[in-house]
C-alpha cells in the first residue's frame, strides 16, 4: 500500500462506498468580520472553500437530500459523512451548532465532519460535538486548516493564529475522542523542503488522525492574486510539488488517513490552479513515481518516542 488512502479507511470502517456531502451554514470567519482580522487570509475567496455548495439559505435536511439526489446515481454511495464545511463553522454559539449537527443525524448519514479554524475550537464545542457523538450514534470528525506549520507563513498569510492554537485545539479534541483532520498547503510560497517534513512531523507526534493536502491556488479578487499578478509570489512547479507530496508521505505516521493529495478549484474563479493539469491525473504521477521508487508512507517515520535512545533499549 503506497498510502493509507481515505476511500479505503472509509469502506473498511463502514463496509462499504462513503461520500462526503458538502453543506453550508450562515457563518463567518474571526478573520473576517474584525474580530482577529477583517479580510481573511490572503488566498481566501470571498465564498471560501465552498465551490460546490448549495446555498447556506436551505436547511441542512434540504442540503443534505438534494446532494444526495445529484451523487447517488452518480457515486453508487448509501452512506454519507455530512460535511459542513465553509468557513469556520464552530464560530457560532455552541447551542446553534448543536442544533445544525442534531439536524444532519439522518438515517443514511453515518459521520459529521466540522470544519474550522483551530482559534474557534474550546472545550464547550468539543463537548457538543461529542454529545451529538454518543445522542445520535454517529462518528464526528473535526477537521481544521492549519495550512502549514511554519509560523512565520501563517503570518505572512495572514491566517490570525500560529501553530500554538492548532496544538491545543487538538490535545483538546483527544481528551473528548474526536477524531480530527488537519489541512495543510505542501506549497505556500514562504515554505521550504525543511517545513514539508516538519508538516509531517509535528502531526504525526500530535497523533491527528488524518490528513487533507492541497495545492495553493490563486483565487482571483485576492491579496495573493494581486501579488502573483505583480510576481511577488512564486510557485513551485508541478515537479516539485509531486516531490513534496512523496517527501511528506514518507515522514508522515502510517497510521495517519489521508483524505486527498491535492485539492481542486474551478478554473473560471482562480488566475493559477494545480498547474493547469486535472487533479486526478497529478494523483496519478504522485502513486506512479512512488511505486517506481518503492516508497510509501511512513517510510521515514522514525523519529518518535526517543530515536537516539533506543540502542540502550
Amino acid at each position: 500500500m503506497l498510502y493509507h488512502s481515505y476511500s479505503s479507511y472509509l469502506r473498511q470502517r463502514y463496509g462499504e462506498k462513503v461520500y462526503k456531502l458538502p453543506i453550508s451554514l450562515p457563518v463567518t470567519c474571526p478573520n473576517r468580520d474584525g474580530s482577529c482580522g477583517t479580510n481573511g487570509c490572503v488566498f481566501c475567496g470571498e465564498i471560501g472553500a465552498g465551490y460546490e455548495n448549495l446555498p447556506a439559505s436551505m436547511t441542512v435536511g434540504m442540503q443534505i437530500e438534494a446532494n444526495k439526489t445529484h451523487i447517488a446515481p452518480k457515486y453508487k454511495a448509501n452512506k454519507y459523512i455530512a460535511y459542513f464545511q465553509n468557513f469556520s463553522n464552530t464560530y457560532q454559539p455552541p447551542n446553534v451548532l448543536q442544533e445544525y449537527l442534531a439536524q444532519a443525524c439522518l438515517p443514511d448519514v453515518v459521520g459529521i465532519a466540522v470544519a474550522t479554524r483551530p482559534d474557534c475550537v474550546s472545550d464547550e464545542y468539543l463537548a457538543v460535538m461529542a454529545n451529538i457523538r454518543d445522542i445520535y450514534k454517529v462518528d464526528v470528525f473535526l477537521e481544521m486548516g492549519l495550512q502549514t506549520v511554519n509560523y512565520r507563513s501563517l503570518t505572512k498569510v495572514n491566517r490570525g493564529h500560529t501553530l500554538a492554537e492548532f496544538i491545543d485545539a487538538q490535545l483538546r479534541a483527544k481528551k473528548y475522542s474526536v477524531e480530527t483532520c488537519a489541512h495543510i498547503i505542501l506549497n505556500l510560497p514562504w515554505d521550504e523542503d525543511i517545513d514539508v517534513v516538519e508538516n509531517a512531523k509535528i502531526l504525526s507526534a500530535l497523533e491527528v488522525e488524518q490528513v487533507k493536502l492541497h495545492a495553493l491556488y490563486i483565487v482571483k479578487n485576492t491579496v495573493m492574486a494581486e501579488w502573483y499578478k505583480r510576481g511577488e509570489v512564486t510557485l513551485v512547479s508541478k515537479e516539485e510539488y509531486i516531490e513534496r507530496v512523496i517527501t511528506f508521505l514518507e515522514y508522515i505516521s502510517p497510521n495517519i488517513v489521508v483524505q486527498r493529495l491535492i485539492g481542486r478549484a474551478p478554473e473560471a474563479n482562480t488566475l493559477f490552479t494545480n498547474w493547469q493539469t486535472g487533479w486526478w491525473k497529478i494523483r496519478e504521477e504522485i502513486e506512479q513515481l512512488m511505486a517506481k521508487r518503492e516508497t510509501f508512507q511512513g517510510r521515514r517515520c522514525d523519529y518518535l518516542n526517543g530515536k537516539e535512545v533506543r540502542k540502550f533499549l
